[in-house]
Order: C-alpha cells, then structure tokens, then sequence
C-alpha cells in the first residue's frame, strides 16, 4: 500500500521567472490596456522564435479562431472540416458565422485528425481544413496541405496544445494559412486566460489588426499612417491587457526551461509505465520520428470505457486527480443539428471512452510523480472490472 498520501491535482499553472516583476512593471508605467509595451515584446518573441511574419496576442485562443473565420471571409453554407475529438472553440469561431461542421474521424495512433479521410469529406462547399495537433503532436500536415492546394482550401492550424512543437523540422503553427495558440492556465506556457493568432500569409496582416481593434484601423493610426482612425470593417475587442502580456513574456522569456521542466515529467511517466502497460493491454501515447513534441501532456488509453472509470476511481483514492478529455462533437447536442450520429466516427468514439489523463505540471515532483506511478501500477486491468 502507499503509505503518506498527498492530495495531487490534475494542473496546478506556476511562476517561472520575472511574472510578477514584468505586472508591477506595468502597473508602474500606467499602461493596463491592450498592446502595450509587453504585447509589443510578446509578439517580437514569437515572431522571431517561429519565423513567421506576424503574431497577434488575444484574449483566448477562442477569439484567435473567431478572427480567423472573418479573416477567411467565412459565410453562411460554407463547410468547415474538423476532427470530432476537438474542443468546442474549433468549430464554434466558425458555427458563429454560419458554416457547418463535417466531422472527420482521426487516426488510432497520434489521436490526430486522419488525413487519409479528408477528400472523401471535401464538398463543393468546403472552404477550411482545421487541424488539431493534439497533445502538441502533429498531424500529417504534408499531406494536409497538398490536399488543401489541390482543392482551394484554406487550412487553419488549431496549436492550442503545440507551442514549439515541430513537424518534420517546422514549428507548428507555422505551416497553414493561420494558427492559433492558447496560453490558459492549462497549458505549457500560460497567462491564465490567452491566446494569439499566429498570420503566416502576409495578406492577411492589415485585416487581422483591424478585426482585432473593433473594425477600426487604429493600429495604422499609432504608426502614423492615418491621422485619424475610423471603422472600417467588422470586428470586436480581441486585445488582453498588458498585465496578462507582462505575465505571459515572463513565460516566455523561460520557455526552453519550461519545456525541459515537463520533458522530464512526460519521460519518467513513460519509462516507468511502458512494462505495466504492455501487460496491462493499456496504450500509451505515439510520437512519429519525425515529429517533436512540447511535452504537454501524459494520457493513458484503457481498454474499455469501464476500465477508465475504474481507473479513476482507483486514483481518487489514492488522493490523485486524474481526467478523460473530449466528447465526440458529432455526438453532442449541437453536432446532431448537423448530421452527427453513433457510428460516424468510430475511432474517436472509442478513444473519447477510454483516454485517461494524468497528472501534469513544470513543478509536478518526482515525488509525488511516483505516487501516481505506484497508484497505477497497484491497478490490475481485468475482464470485467466492477
């Protein structure tokens, strides 16, 4: 039995270097609103870090995915393709200016949306491709592209999960038309509550900062090319304010270290696992050769729905706080008022009953790691578990 039990949460967001120096910093010089001197650093940071031309921080990835339907010009009619196994943001930026979901099924082994589907699902109406890099593992964005060229699509990366994961030596998100990231408190690098679009066709640069000032082209006013600002086009409030982006550059100032923080984490979970799952019929998670991972999260995939709450279950016991992820959209409410029914997607019919996810986080102790390991090790996957 384990012995000194400690209560340890699924997530628990941390303070990795000058945060809260970069918030007084900013509190200080009296600028609390959006695109500040630290949304300024923020944008530089990334845009040289990935290489692309331009990055514009947000208030939630949510909203970074709304700009990109207006941006690409979304209507009424047009179809979107997206995995099943997503959260609700990926399609809602894109439900809200009239498009219809079609729900792809996704690939048994990175949990990925499953390219070789894709041009069944194309339609006349289609106008996006959003792939999700889940777990900050990439889709097979090769292939992703080469069909979104053929066919005159538009391909948005959602990276909510793949900051400074790459794809064959690419960072993700910078390999579609547009990204988007998440910086909430869930994720590797975290504000709380934020996001960014990531603009990887230079066209798309001007509209972007108009949408993301409420239609007006203030952003050309502050650099002097107008001298005055006026709405132009539609748009809303997208800008976090300076204290969330002090936060965040404090963040990501550190990222190599935070990235190496949750590599060790990711990698004692696996070396000490990989034996009991192999006995246990238990899949742990798949990284391709070729694709490098941000290490954001730990998974298990049990053989049945009923094992995972067993499982569950087992953990709360032992004081460990352990979650399943995605429900099949095709299968939610809103997703059967566009067609989804049982069947369609089976593979994340599957996955969404039996994925297990473990507790992850930089300080996550090897201590307290151990604890979880012990916990799951104790458990024995049989038949018919009550």
């Amino acid at each position: 039995m384990i012995n000194q039990l400690r209560n340890i949460s699924f997530n628990w967001p941390g303070v990795e270097g000058n945060e809260q120096a970069y918030m007084a910093e900013v509190i200080a010089q009296g600028h609390l609103s959006g695109d500040g001197p630290f949304t300024r650093k923020c944008h530089s940071l990334l845009e040289q870090a990935l290489g692309i031309p331009k990055v514009l921080l947000t208030t939630s990835c949510t909203h970074a995915l709304e700009m990109a339907a207006i941006l690409l010009d979304i209507k009424p009619g047009d179809e979107v393709i997206i995995p099943s196994f997503t959260f609700v943001s990926t399609i809602n930026a894109f439900v809200l200016r009239g498009a219809s979901p079609v729900f792809c099924d996704i690939r048994s082994d990175t949990l990925n949306l499953d390219e070789t589907l894709l041009e069944q699902l194309i339609t006349p109406r289609t106008r996006v491709i959003l792939p999700v890099h889940y777990a900050g593992v990439s889709c097979e964005m090769d292939t992703i592209m080469e069909i979104a060229s053929q066919y005159g699509l538009s391909v948005v990366e959602d990276n909510a999960h793949g900051l400074f994961g790459k794809y064959k030596g690419r960072y993700l998100g910078t390999i579609g038309n547009l990204a988007t990231q998440s910086f909430h408190e869930t994720k590797n690098i975290s504000c709380g509550e934020g996001g960014a679009l990531l603009i990887n066709d230079s066209r798309y640069i001007e509209r972007a900062e108009i949408i993301r000032e409420k239609g007006t082209n203030r952003s050309r006013f502050f650099r002097g090319q107008v001298d005055k600002y006026t709405w132009v086009d539609i748009g809303s409030s997208y800008l976090p304010s300076d204290i969330l982006a002090a936060f965040l550059y404090g963040q990501l100032e550190v990222h190599e270290a935070i990235q190496a923080k949750r590599r060790r984490v990711w990698e004692y979970y696996d070396h000490h696992l990989k034996d009991w799952a192999e006995e246990n019929n238990v899949r742990l998670p798949t990284i391709p050769e070729y694709c490098e991972q941000p290490y954001h999260m730990f998974y298990m995939l049990l053989p049945s729905l009923e094992h995972r709450q067993a499982m569950i279950a087992h953990l709360k016991q032992h004081g460990i706080q352990s979650v399943f992820h995605y429900l099949p959209l095709h299968l939610s409410n809103m997703g059967v008022t566009f067609g989804g029914k049982p069947g369609d997607c089976p593979v994340t019919e599957n996955i969404s009953d039996c994925l297990l996810r473990l507790p992850f986080y930089n300080s996550l102790s090897e201590i307290d790691q151990q604890q979880v390991i012990d916990a799951i090790l104790e458990f024995e996957v049989i038949e018919h578990p009550q």
